[in-house]
């Protein structure tokens, strides 16, 4: 059986007509057409129903499609497989967050991971919304949260707990609170509140005490939540993974934390991952948890 036929036949049907697979394949869409009706000849069974604009597949095509397209795959992945271990590390690495993470957690993971192999290409999507990792080719995704998609891989990581800071600024002239009570008359920087007001659950030496507190900024960004603590608007709960030591910003009642949710890395499942996908992935996971046991230490 000719390959090269039933790859353009597979095209054909991801693509679903001639001529985008003609167009996909850069050959005239008369040999697209020829080779489908050739390999249907050699099958002895008709594969496609065509109309004027669309194809559909008969039985024996849908048949002969589903096997095909996984032959093919294996056929590409074996290559892959091969290229990988006598190639070099380089390519394309396509990782996706949302933005405070992307800023704060991976932007540093990803310049030490390219100062050690600088022909890969670390592609970040940092939006908000959750990214369908096969539609959107994403190798991997570092999420918040429990993770309710079964066909993906997740590798749980440590949780990030959250630590109270504020800048050197507003605490000269508010001075700094002494005990989680001292919160109530300070001004906060909000995440999430409700007409400026937030409840806080900390954990300290005195177990776990909860407080509301008021503010007169109130953001959905740690990034801005942030830069807005250290502007001096007030006292901000932030993920420690947040920018919360040296310069300007700086820890307030440091014996106590408020737990945050688990972060996961979680990339599509799949039989092969590329060298530099895997290698990517464990750097990125080495670095999370020595960062996340020193900054436990350090409390």
């Amino acid at each position: 059986m000719d390959l090269h036929r039933v790859a353009i036949f597979v095209k054909v049907v991801d693509e679903r007509g001639f001529t985008a697979a003609a167009r996909a394949l850069d050959l005239p869409k008369s040999s697209v057409s020829r080779a489908v009706a050739l390999l249907e000849q050699e099958l002895g069974a008709r594969l496609l129903r065509r109309s004027t604009r669309t194809v559909a597949l008969t039985e024996a095509g849908a048949a002969f499609y589903e096997r095909a397209s996984r032959g093919l795959a294996a056929i590409a992945e074996a290559r892959e497989v091969v290229v990988d271990l006598e190639a070099t590390l380089s390519g394309p690495i396509r990782v996706t967050t949302a933005v405070d993470a992307g800023v704060w957690l991976l932007a540093p993971i990803i310049g030490a991971f390219i100062a050690q192999h600088p022909d890969v290409l670390v592609d970040v999507v940092l939006t908000g919304r959750v990214v369908d990792l096969v539609e959107e080719g994403i190798d991997l995704a570092l999420r918040a949260g429990p993770i309710r998609d079964d066909t993906l891989v997740a590798r749980r990581l440590p949780a990030v707990d959250f630590a109270l800071v504020a800048s050197r600024a507003y605490l000269d002239a508010h001075g700094a609170p002494k005990r989680v009570a001292d919160l109530a008359r300070h001004r906060c920087v909000l995440f999430r509140g409700v007409h400026g007001r937030a409840t806080w659950t900390l954990e300290g030496p005195r177990g776990e005490e909860s407080l509301e507190v008021r503010g007169a900024v109130n953001a959905d960004d740690f990034t801005f939540a942030h830069h807005a603590v250290a502007a001096g608007a007030g006292i901000g709960l932030l993920p420690a993974f947040v920018g919360i030591t040296g310069g300007d910003v700086v820890r307030v009642l440091p014996k106590h934390s408020a737990p945050g949710a688990p972060f996961h890395l979680v990339y599509p499942s799949a039989r092969y991952v590329p060298r530099r996908v895997a290698m990517f992935r464990d750097f990125l996971l080495d670095t999370i948890a020595r960062t996340t046991s020193l900054a436990t230490a350090r409390r």
